[in-house]
């Protein structure tokens, strides 16, 4: 950006990325004395995002991970204390305000008020300092309620998104604008990514308001431990496409590296991987070791929308050798982590260990 704060701070400019290698993502592009902050550092991406430059050992770089104990990002002033403490080069963006449908159905306004206001501040330091790179994270929930599918980048503003989540989806869909009027006015390198259906360890796996993997793997391993049947709501027929954590990690620190376009960019497995949610179920049995033959589907209840495809030809052009883990794999080491950590306080998010 240009900034009186930073005069002195040259731009990044990435490399081309074209035919980008695999073996490339985690190699780094920053010059010595970057301080990499992300907030919401704490939850499924930001650890996903931590285990992998973890792995890099990457000494040029300083990364920060913030957690809702460093201070409000819906207030300007514990904003601006953040920004003074950590001095950050470049930023991840990964603070928010969500919740279930309830939630969102009910708390409109806040949804709105508060995530304007944290991205609001975000994008202020971020170019009052004069902040090299902004990568925020956007959902495909924010995509108009009724569309053609696949979605694609362009089609965000084609209509309203669905009632129920209004006040959250408008919120994000004005990140999009700001990158695009912060480039346009001051030349400031922010913008966004849009992940499908994450999973991985780390996520939240409360049976009443998760996602759908988390939810499943909390209830089918309760159901192996009383011997009961594993139900599914539903026939198990729609489709969604699923991206493990680590290999949104890796996306978004490319991202952050080497992508340099304000648009937002798609981060999902391709329309070839869409995958049932029986097929879903069934993998999480197999991972918990539950006999398939235990995996029931009640089909009085309903399915929801078929399929909510995302077109990632976008990430292709850039990537296009960029290998995603295979979901049995994936689900076997998200199943392993959540076993394994479940009586540990504090380490599952929507565990009940034993008293």
């Amino acid at each position: 950006c240009t900034s009186p704060a930073r005069t002195d701070r040259a731009r990044h400019v990435a490399p081309s990325t074209r035919g980008y290698l695999q073996d490339s993502l985690s190699a780094p592009s920053f010059t010595m004395g970057k301080v990499i902050m992300v907030t919401g550092g704490t939850g499924l991406v930001g650890s996903a995002i931590r285990e992998v430059i973890e792995a890099e050992n990457n000494a040029d770089e300083k990364w920060v991970y913030l957690s809702s104990k460093d201070g409000d990002l819906t207030d300007p002033a514990d904003t601006a204390k953040i920004f003074d403490k950590y001095q950050p080069t470049h930023v991840i963006h990964l603070a928010a305000q969500v919740g279930g449908l309830f939630a969102n159905m009910k708390h409109k306004v806040q949804f709105w008020r508060n995530n304007v206001a944290m991205n609001d501040n975000i994008f202020q330091e971020c170019h009052k300092r004069g902040v090299e790179k902004l990568v925020s994270c956007l959902s495909t929930c924010i995509f108009p309620d009724k569309t053609t599918f696949p979605i694609d980048e362009t089609m965000i503003h084609n209509g309203p998104p669905h009632f129920s989540n209004e006040g959250y989806a408008y919120a994000k869909r004005m990140v999009d604008v700001q990158n695009r009027m912060y480039k346009s006015q001051y030349g400031c390198n922010f913008t966004a990514v849009i992940p499908t259906n994450i999973f991985g360890k780390h996520d939240n796996f409360h049976l009443e308001d998760s996602h759908v993997i988390p939810g499943l793997i909390h209830r089918g391993t309760n159901c192996l431990k009383e011997g009961k049947d594993f139900e599914i709501w539903g026939s198990g027929t729609p489709l969604r496409q699923f991206i493990y954590s680590v290999d949104l990690a890796k996306l978004m620190i490319w991202t952050l590296r080497s992508y340099e376009e304000a648009d937002p960019i798609i981060l999902s497995v391709g329309e070839e991987d869409e995958i049932s949610i029986s097929d879903v179920a069934y993998a999480v049995a197999k991972a918990i070791g539950m006999p398939k033959e235990q995996v029931k589907f009640d089909t009085s209840k309903a399915d929801g929308q078929f399929k909510k495809t995302a077109n990632n030809a976008k990430l292709r052009k850039y990537l296009p050798d960029f290998k995603f883990t295979p979901f049995e794999e994936a689900m076997e080491t998200t199943v392993k982590w959540f076993m394994e950590n479940y009586d540990v306080p504090g380490a599952v998010r929507g565990a009940v260990p034993k008293a």
